[in-house]
């Protein structure tokens, strides 16, 4: 099972704080992955979807709510579900976006608290997913500090209700990946160069390691090669653009680093399960906040 968990490089840059995708659909088709980043998952009309949630699996109802800590490993599939107009909210946040010095004052222990608990993913109760659902549907519409304020007071909300419960019988055993320094030089370097021609001498010459050791590291770190972990960052980044700019999808390829747009549609399919422009069509309803 551990080969089929992808390790999802998300929209989020280190300069933004949070994305929200708002949207309506009628499957879920990306498989088991973790990122670094929180995330808070809303599910409308959901009845008879698979929630996986570290080594929790269960069928979900018509609304739930799930906190999902850094680097757990989750996804929700299908499965028995035949409503095609499922409505998904998923905020992500970095997980550094609350500074450990803020979450140590008084008043942000319950924030504190509900991030420990989130190591595990905490599903509310249908209760709380309901009152937060028109909160939650306002999301996308509102704009920078307007949104930050609304998240912590939900964040709030969230952490002192009631009939919470853990999901996952295990905290997640990725963080090596954030950990590392060599991990985090190669993805500052890869996050500045995405749209440059970038070799394996290059980057392995960045660590002081041989071409040959760094393959063995990097594979072992991300469970990709090089050229993977390197078109993951450019296909997060396309995507990225393919929803918030009106770059044609050749513009847009080319200034992620892609010089052959049929290569990139490609990569791009086998990444999102999708081509470039049913992407675009499909989320429209994205607000990407700064």
């Amino acid at each position: 099972m551990q080969k089929n968990i992808h390790r999802e490089i998300t929209p989020l840059s280190p300069e933004d704080s949070f994305l929200v995708f708002d949207r309506i659909k009628d499957n879920f088709d990306f498989p088991i992955h973790f990122h670094p980043e929180f995330e808070l998952n809303f599910i409308l009309n959901g009845k008879g979807v698979r929630r996986v949630v570290g080594d929790n699996m269960e069928v979900i109802n018509e609304i739930e709510l799930v906190l999902i800590g850094p680097n757990l490993q989750h996804a929700w599939e299908l499965h028995e579900c035949s409503n095609k107009n499922i409505h998904e909210i998923t905020i992500q946040f970095h997980n550094d976006l609350f500074d450990s010095k803020l979450l140590a004052r008084r008043i942000m222990k319950p924030i504190h608290d509900l991030f420990e608990r989130s190591a595990h993913g905490i599903l509310f109760s249908g209760k709380i997913a309901e009152e937060m659902r028109p909160r939650l549907l306002k999301l996308s519409k509102i704009d920078s500090i307007h949104y930050f304020l609304e998240l912590i007071s939900i964040l709030q909300i969230l952490a002192s209700s009631q009939n919470q419960r853990l999901l996952s019988s295990y905290t997640s055993s990725n963080k090596d990946f954030e950990n590392s320094d060599k991990i985090k030089i190669i993805y500052n370097f890869v996050q500045e160069n995405y749209g440059n021609k970038i070799s394996l001498s290059e980057v392995s010459a960045l660590v002081n390691m041989s071409p040959v050791s760094f393959n063995r590291f990097i594979k072992n770190r991300t469970g990709k090669t090089l050229i993977d972990y390197i078109n993951d960052t450019r296909i997060s980044y396309s995507a990225r653009w393919l929803i918030e700019k009106e770059y044609s999808i050749a513009e847009i390829a080319n200034k992620c680093g892609f010089n052959n747009i049929a290569y990139f549609n490609r990569v791009f399919k086998k990444s999102k399960n999708c081509t470039p422009s049913h992407y675009r069509d499909e989320f429209r309803g994205i607000k990407r906040v700064l």
